[in-house]
Order: C-alpha cells, then sequence, then structure tokens
C-alpha cells in the first residue's frame, strides 16, 4: 500500500476550475469634463438590470421629473466605473461614486447626465435617456 510517508502517493485529481483564469470585464468608455474630471462608464448592461432601468423611467405619471430623476442615478449607479474629480485620487468604491454623486453640484450632475446621454446613444440606442 502506498502512503505519504513512503513518497509514493498516488498523483490527484485535477480541480475542475481554472485558477487564476481571467474574467469577464465589460469594456469601459471615460468622459472627460471641461474642469478636468474624468467620469468611466461600463459598456454593458444586463437584461435584468435594463427591465429596471425600463421600469425607473415608466416611473409614476403624475411624476415625470422624480422619474427622470431616479433615471439619471439608477444609471450613475449600475454604469460608474471610476470618477477622477480635478486630479484627485479617483472614487471607485460604488458606495462612495453613489455618495459623491449625491452632493454633486447642479454643474457637475449637468455635466454626468450628458455623459449619460452620450453613453447611452453609442452603447445602448434602444434605451431612453433620462
Amino acid at each position: 500500500m502506498r502512503t505519504a510517508l513512503d513518497g509514493n502517493v498516488p498523483p490527484m485529481g485535477k480541480r475542475s476550475r481554472r485558477r487564476g483564469a481571467e474574467t469577464l470585464k465589460a469594456p469601459e468608455s471615460e468622459y472627460r469634463s471641461p474642469d478636468g474630471g474624468v467620469l468611466a462608464l461600463r459598456g454593458a448592461m444586463t437584461p435584468a438590470t435594463r427591465q429596471e432601468y425600463a421600469a425607473v423611467m415608466a416611473g409614476s405619471p403624475l411624476s415625470r421629473e422624480d422619474a427622470w430623476q431616479r433615471g439619471v442615478e439608477f444609471l450613475f449607479e449600475r454604469l460608474a466605473v471610476r470618477w477622477e474629480i480635478a486630479g484627485t485620487e479617483p472614487i471607485t468604491r460604488q458606495k462612495e461614486l453613489l455618495g459623491r454623486f449625491r452632493f454633486a453640484t447642479q454643474e457637475e450632475r449637468r455635466w454626468i447626465r450628458s455623459a449619460l446621454r452620450e453613453h447611452l446613444a453609442e452603447h445602448f440606442p434602444d434605451l431612453d435617456s433620462p
């Protein structure tokens, strides 16, 4: 009988999953603001996210403005990957990105909406932009 002690151990089976295998990553697009900021947006969206976005944009017929605002925030939350503001360390965590978006100035929000509209037109032409 072979044992580990005498050095005659039978070879073990290989694991079925590959270690270190590359995971698929959605392409990113960068948008530059006039004041030097850079917003990187994800270039892929799952079918479920698309359905959620359509529901958000449908919103309440009594409040189109609310649905529009929620649509912008929803897209930012799902698509924003990185945001550099005036050469500072980029924000990359989803919670921090969303928090910074909520405290954005009117000018920053205007630029973000513009970047999101441009991004949707290029990567998701089937979706309505906010």
